[in-house]
Order: C-alpha cells, then sequence, then structure tokens
C-alpha cells in the first residue's frame, strides 16, 4: 500500500488538492501497479512563516 506524504504551503484550495489527490492516486496506480484503495494520501500544511530559501522567510516575499 503506498502512503504517500505531501508538504505544501497553506494556502491550497479544496479544488486544487482534489485534483492533485486524483492525479497523484491515478499515478500510483500506474506506475506502482498499486489498488486504487490502496493508495493513502496526507497532507502536511506549512505555514509560510515556517518555511525558508536562500536565507528569506517564504512569508516576507
Amino acid at each position: 500500500m503506498p502512503n504517500i506524504t505531501v508538504e505544501l504551503l497553506s494556502g491550497r484550495t479544496l479544488d486544487q488538492r482534489r485534483e492533485f489527490v486524483a492525479a497523484l492516486t491515478e499515478a500510483a496506480v500506474d506506475i506502482l501497479k498499486a489498488r486504487r484503495e490502496a493508495v493513502r494520501i496526507v497532507f502536511t500544511e506549512i505555514e509560510k512563516s515556517d518555511v525558508a530559501n536562500a536565507g528569506v522567510l517564504e512569508s516576507d516575499k
């Protein structure tokens, strides 16, 4: 059973998440030969103030 964890910056819409999990599930079924019912996806939402790139907080961009 594929357990897929996805970290995202906050702000994605529910429709974006729906579209993403549908595509990711399809890829797991096609590539990994997983049963659709066995594909589990968990989102971890990260606040922009908790992430920095190149020494700058995402919230400061």
